[in-house]
């Protein structure tokens, strides 16, 4: 079982983990780019924090929660205090229950709302008047990780906890402040890493800089790595985190997966018919050894 939070290359390997039905939940509260945030997220969840009416607020036609995405947003407000409470039980779960936990942090570039001075997760369209935009310092990225380490371990001693840093480029910020951005980053979380137990690091970023250092592995923003490139990340993902037994497991999803995804030229012939019973046959064999699989 596993928790992936984080910036949006954290939902490109949770859609791995969905594809070969690994329980997982992936960004409960939608994309967080910074640790401030997912700390926000963690603490509130441990503390099974109960959102009420001032905690959110509303703009454009829609209500909002400075602690979440914009996907998270309604047009009632019942609606957003209903998905912002069920998410956060579900995080408090999981966080008990995970085996490992995979952190993909973006950027140490936050933004604090000054009517409230407090730094958001998410400033939803609200005029960039309202915000200071800041830097975070090595101590105040160190303090953070921390104190989400000390978190999760104090309610699921035995998780393993996986860090890896975005490998899409925040430009929005500057060609600089994006790179001063990741390697404040990188430092701060190898010094972290190498002062816990079970706790790892994942070179996400460095690969798709040092290996793929080729914009035909971007998408056509320019930003995000493109298929390709999330395929190679994975696969080396794969290598170091997944044991033997669990891949032999996955190319059986696999397997199934594509039957399914399988578009018959004759859906009426026999071949047709032996393939799709074939495909029930390895669905069931699946669904004895893991009865929470639904393909």
């Amino acid at each position: 079982m596993c928790c992936c939070w984080g910036s949006c290359f954290v939902e490109n390997i949770g859609k791995k983990l969905d594809y070969f039905k690994f329980q997982n939940l992936q960004n409960p509260f939608g994309i967080l780019f910074h640790q401030l945030a997912i700390e926000t997220l963690i603490t509130n969840a441990i503390n099974e924090k109960e959102y009420t009416e001032e905690d959110i607020f509303f703009h454009n036609e829609q209500w909002h929660c400075c602690d979440a995405h914009s996907k998270l947003s309604a047009s009632s407000k019942e609606e957003l205090l209903h998905n912002l409470n069920q998410q956060i039980k579900a995080t408090n779960q999981q966080i008990n229950e995970s085996t490992h936990i995979i952190i993909t942090l973006g950027t140490a570039w936050v933004y604090r709302y000054i009517e409230t001075d407090t730094i958001v997760a998410n400033c939803h369209k609200v005029p960039q008047k309202k915000f200071l935009k800041e830097l975070l310092s090595a101590d105040e990225i160190s303090e953070s990780l921390e104190s989400i380490i000390a978190l999760i371990k104090r309610v699921n001693i035995e998780v393993s906890i996986l860090f890896t840093v975005s490998p899409v480029r925040h430009l929005k910020d500057g060609f600089v402040e994006n790179t001063q951005s990741k390697a404040q980053l990188v430092s701060v979380i190898h010094q972290v890493v190498e002062s816990g137990s079970s706790i790892y690091y994942f070179p996400s970023y460095e690969i798709m800089m040092d290996e793929l250092r080729d914009y035909r592995f971007y998408a056509e923003d320019m930003i995000h790595p493109n298929q390709t490139a999330v395929d190679y990340i994975w696969d080396k993902f794969r290598m170091v985190w997944i044991s033997k037994s669990a891949a032999k497991t996955m190319d059986d999803i696999d397997v199934v997966q594509k039957g399914i995804n399988h578009k018959p030229f004759n859906p009426n012939s026999k071949a047709h018919k032996l393939f799709l019973q074939n495909l029930e046959e390895k669905k069931k064999s699946l669904y004895i050894q893991f009865p929470y699989i639904a393909f």
